[in-house]
């Protein structure tokens, strides 16, 4: 993804080319970019052989599944309809694992039925659920069990996972009172040690002080766990500035942990294999213009690209032509929709811009389409994806009568 000529270009396919032939704002993905990350991903944990399931949550999109599954990943799960979605893209049961706090009795059904790898349960009465519907239909279940490490991840409040205060996981002292459970239950096979700290997480640290809490913790079980789910939360370098996440040094970590405790590893890894890949180019409707600064109204909005209003997330926008004509006045990029939330990002020292023009909002793949919505009563997005020149839809806009 880079100017060529002074336009904006993924792969061979210039994107002046996009928005004449589709309606703004569109998400447009790179199939290069998302096959370099799984490779890369893949090659950084050689030495440890782990199975990836891909976050599920962070991009649900059926097509790009289907190409996750086509370069031999599993998937995270954390829904009956992510479940359901991962199936149809083909994924095998045998590479799925089933997260979340508040899984339903049907859900847990549903995913008990299909023999997935694991359920990750987040509690003591989830596993009594889960123990509940085996003996009912007389299987044994293999089952994980989710510790909240009270780790801090060092990342924003709003995706820290691992600290006493949030809701995932159970503590020590319930991790050890459950295992003790199913260790004679009939019905229950203690199959995987599960954590997850948070997400957007750029630093190995927080994942060091992790592992050493899982080794003291399984120090006090009599357990010999046949996988450790140590979740995913690596981040990537949305200001730009080549701060990105050592996946060398967290190996060697992990390396040495497996060293005492001979397990599987398994990764949930989302935003650091499809953050990076995709794009959501927009219209500037109109400009405000205001003594301190301008409101840059585009088309796309809060509905279509949830993180900047919900977590206060910060992505770099571009325009699509580069010109060389700078502005002195601050730009507020702005979506159309009736909350003060509805922003995108305020910056200085951007070229000058006018009405009708297009702007590029970066590194969307996570959490963007999967987290769009209807609000205000507005379709959701058409969805592209880019192999050389050639443009694939996979995703069609909504159309209002299918909305009214």
């Amino acid at each position: 993804m880079k100017y060529i000529n002074n336009i904006f270009t993924i792969e061979n396919c210039r994107l002046d080319k996009v928005t004449k032939k589709f309606e703004t704002p569109i998400f447009c993905y790179s199939k290069k970019k998302i096959e370099e990350n799984i490779n890369n991903f893949k090659n950084s944990f050689k030495a440890i052989s782990p199975i990836i399931c891909f976050s599920t949550k962070s991009n649900s999109n059926l097509e790009l599944l289907k190409y996750i599954k086509k370069n031999g990943l599993g998937a995270d799960v954390v829904s009956k309809g992510e479940l359901m979605l991962a199936l149809k893209a083909g994924i095998s049961p045998k590479k799925i694992v089933f997260s979340g706090v508040g899984k339903t009795r049907s859900e847990l059904i549903f995913a008990i039925d299909k023999k997935i790898l694991l359920i990750n349960c987040e509690s003591k009465s989830e596993v009594l659920e889960i123990e509940n519907i085996a003996k009912s239909k007389n299987k044994r279940v293999d089952i994980g069990i989710r510790l909240n490490p009270n780790t801090d991840a060092k990342t924003l409040k709003q995706i820290s996972t691992g600290k006493k205060e949030n809701k995932f996981g159970v503590n020590e002292k319930t991790f050890i009172e459950v295992s003790n459970h199913i260790k004679y239950s009939k019905h229950l096979n203690l199959k995987c040690l599960s954590v997850h700290i948070g997400s957007q997480i750029l630093d190995h640290k927080p994942y060091k002080k992790m592992l050493n809490v899982l080794d003291k913790l399984i120090g006090k079980t009599s357990f010999s766990f046949e996988y450790i789910d140590l979740g995913g939360g690596m981040g990537i370098d949305y200001n730009k500035n080549n701060k990105k996440f050592d996946y060398k040094k967290y190996c060697q970590i992990i390396k040495k942990f497996l060293t005492k405790h001979k397990s599987k590893i398994i990764f949930e890894p989302g935003r650091s294999i499809i953050g990076d890949t995709a794009v959501l180019i927009s219209r500037i409707i109109y400009i405000k213009e205001n003594s301190k600064k301008d409101f840059i109204i585009i088309d796309a909005a809060m509905n279509d690209f949830m993180r900047p209003a919900l977590y206060g997330a910060q992505h770099k926008i571009i325009p699509l032509v580069k010109k060389y004509k700078k502005t002195n006045k601050i730009y507020d990029f702005v979506g159309p929709i009736c909350e003060s939330t509805d922003k995108f990002l305020t910056t200085k020292k951007f070229q000058k811009l006018y009405e009708k023009e297009y702007v590029i909002i970066c590194d969307v793949g996570a959490y963007g389409s999967s987290l769009s919505s209807n609000y205000n009563v507005r379709p959701k997005l058409a969805e592209i994806l880019i192999k050389g020149s050639k443009i694939n839809l996979i995703k069609k806009r909504q159309k209002l009568k299918d909305l009214i």
